[in-house]
């Protein structure tokens, strides 16, 4: 079916981006060994491939009952991402695995461990390896922070050479440049609400890492924290407030 801006393709069989091994029996086996049948998920693997190197969106999935929908836009949204990856697959073939996480790292800010399993619709992070593995290792992925809290993103030089270096946001923080900052901000700004130390720090860290690193200051005594849920207000130890008592 075709949509303004794109199209959308309507299968009777459930699919995931990640399951890439069939649940083959009998004569269905034979004909897939030989040739005549994909594997289930390989096409949507494809899928994925194709519009992630073009520059353009992953489509988007919606199950129904007995069907799915996968919509997929027309408009390139990231022109820099096609040139990005033709040049590294050039110099390292790239696998289909490979092409989906750099479109979807070159078409971010980056993502955390979780959120790139998360549209991989893997169901542990931990599963992530075969797919983030090499680009790690040849640098083409760099990454920050330990388990769960690990963020990935390409490599500064590579966005560089193909244009796609936008401005620079706190999404990427290291954390701990986070937590220097939300130390300096109660400094000036004590017993303030999570909330409004996140806003002043900066909105556009992930709330997940900006919690993560509020609860770490107050585990380690860097902070203290009183009141619970809404009424929960932070601030520095007495011993660390500066000469006005803040």
């Amino acid at each position: 079916m075709t949509l303004r801006g794109g199209a959308e393709v309507r299968s009777p069989m459930l699919t995931r981006l990640g399951r890439v091994e069939a649940s083959l029996d009998g004569r269905a086996r034979v004909i897939h060994d030989c040739g005549l049948m994909e594997r289930e998920g390989s096409a949507f693997n494809l899928m994925h491939d194709r519009l992630l190197t073009s520059g353009r969106a992953a489509p988007t999935v919606t199950e129904g009952i007995d069907s799915v929908h996968v919509v997929v836009q027309r408009r390139v949204i990231h022109p820099g991402v096609i040139r990005l990856i033709a040049d590294v697959d050039h110099k390292h073939q790239l696998t289909q695995r490979e092409h989906i996480v750099l479109g979807m790292l070159g078409q971010s800010e980056g993502m955390s461990a979780a959120e790139l399993a998360s549209a991989l619709e893997l169901v542990d992070p931990a599963a992530l390896r075969p797919w983030i593995a090499r680009p790690v290792e040849l640098g083409l992925v760099e990454q920050t922070g330990r388990t769960r809290a690990t963020r990935y993103f390409v490599a500064p030089a590579l966005l560089r050479a193909v244009g796609l270096d936008q401005q620079t946001t706190l999404k990427r923080i290291e954390p701990h440049r986070l937590r220097a900052l939300i130390v300096e901000d109660l400094a000036r700004y004590p017993r303030s609400a999570a909330s409004d130390i996140h806003r002043r720090v900066g909105s556009e860290i992930p709330d997940r890492t900006f919690r993560r690193a509020l609860e770490e200051l107050v585990t380690e005594g860097a902070l203290t924290a009183e009141g619970e849920r809404r009424w929960r207000r932070y601030h520095r130890p007495i011993g660390q407030r500066g000469e006005d008592g803040r």
